[in-house]
């Protein structure tokens, strides 16, 4: 009687786990099988559609090109005191507030939303004018002269006023609003991660987005301003700093209604589409049944911009003694009046 030959003991399951760099070269689409498809994939990358080209073109030359200017503008004709106006500008509002560092925060909690906002507001009719990409310029160059010398006042004066408590050398402090404000910037608004439409190379378009950190949050940039300010204001707490924080959630808070309004200037019936299936507040919508996660969701979040945003917030934070610093020596350097223009 033959034998049957011996059966060979089953082969352990393979476990076929995505490689991390294809994923960050190639996103991959989650199941929308339950989206209304009326607004756009977020953080989309595809490194195959990504190229140099040449100046002029629609490549990364160009935006490196592009960029690399305006920084220039700015640091010319703004942040160095011998051409630029910064000190002129900061002086002034110094002059105005009598000294009162609170006061100057509160002109800037002023200035910079009217600038801001009021040109992105401006941002239909300037268009038709000048066109997308010389608008976008107008409203870059003056927001990133406000944001620059606002931070650098923040940093210098954050100590200043009635000190309430300061328990930022506590260790596990320190640890906890890390942890805050590294998530906080990833609660960037998806149209942020355009890095092209940002600097003008691709034309600047106002998106309606459907995936990502959308379905948690429609304002997710009101959320992570929030986040940061209440870390930072829990490390340190001044009066100074808390009239900080406070023009800068409200100034976020003004700009969910404002983006809601713009938005439904853009995209009309779409729009209210989405706003019906999102919200505000964090997990709201989900929580309400209004928005219902895919089961892959992870994919949507999983992608090379939110990667960048994670190096670039790790970047931010070991930057920081140099950040100190130059606040610190734009103080003591003070007013040297006039620019490059008399």
């Amino acid at each position: 009687m033959s034998s049957s030959p011996p059966t060979e003991p089953p082969s352990p399951p393979e476990f076929n786990f995505p490689n991390p760099l294809s994923i960050l070269a190639k996103s991959s689409p989650s199941d929308r099988s339950a989206d209304l498809m009326v607004g756009e994939d977020a953080a989309v990358f595809d490194w195959n559609d990504e190229k140099m080209e040449g100046l002029g073109e629609r490549g990364w030359a160009s935006f490196f090109a592009a960029v690399g200017a305006i920084l220039t503008a700015v640091a010319v004709l703004w942040v160095y005191p011998p051409t630029g106006y910064s000190d002129d500008f900061q002086a002034a509002l110094e002059t105005a507030a009598g000294g009162n560092s609170h006061l100057v925060t509160l002109f800037y909690g002023i200035i910079f939303p009217i600038v801001h906002s009021g040109l992105a507001s401006l941002r239909p009719y300037g268009e038709q004018v000048i066109g997308a990409r010389a608008w976008r310029v107008v409203f870059a160059f003056p927001s990133l002269c406000l944001a620059y010398s606002w931070i650098t006042y923040f940093i210098a004066h954050v100590h200043d006023g009635f000190q309430f408590y300061d328990i930022s050398g506590i260790p596990w402090v320190h640890t906890t609003a890390w942890i805050i404000n590294f998530a906080s910037f990833l609660f960037l608004y998806p149209s942020v991660f355009n890095l092209k439409e940002v600097a003008a190379v691709d034309k600047p378009t106002v998106h309606l987005w459907e995936t990502g950190v959308i379905r948690i949050t429609r304002h997710p940039q009101f959320v992570g301003q929030a986040m940061w300010s209440m870390a930072h204001l829990a490390m340190v707490g001044t009066t100074f700093s808390l009239l900080t924080q406070a023009l800068l959630v409200g100034h976020h808070a003004f700009a969910c209604w404002n983006g809601d309004r713009r938005l439904l200037a853009e995209h009309g019936e779409n729009f209210l589409k989405i706003k019906e299936r999102t919200s505000i507040v964090p997990f709201q919508a989900i929580l309400e049944g209004r928005q219902k996660l895919p089961p892959d969701y992870y994919k949507e979040l999983l992608r090379a911009p939110y990667a960048a945003i994670a190096v670039g917030s790790i970047g931010a934070y070991l930057a920081h003694p140099y950040m100190q610093a130059g606040a610190a020596l734009v103080k003591n350097t003070g007013l040297v009046e006039g620019g490059i223009f008399n």
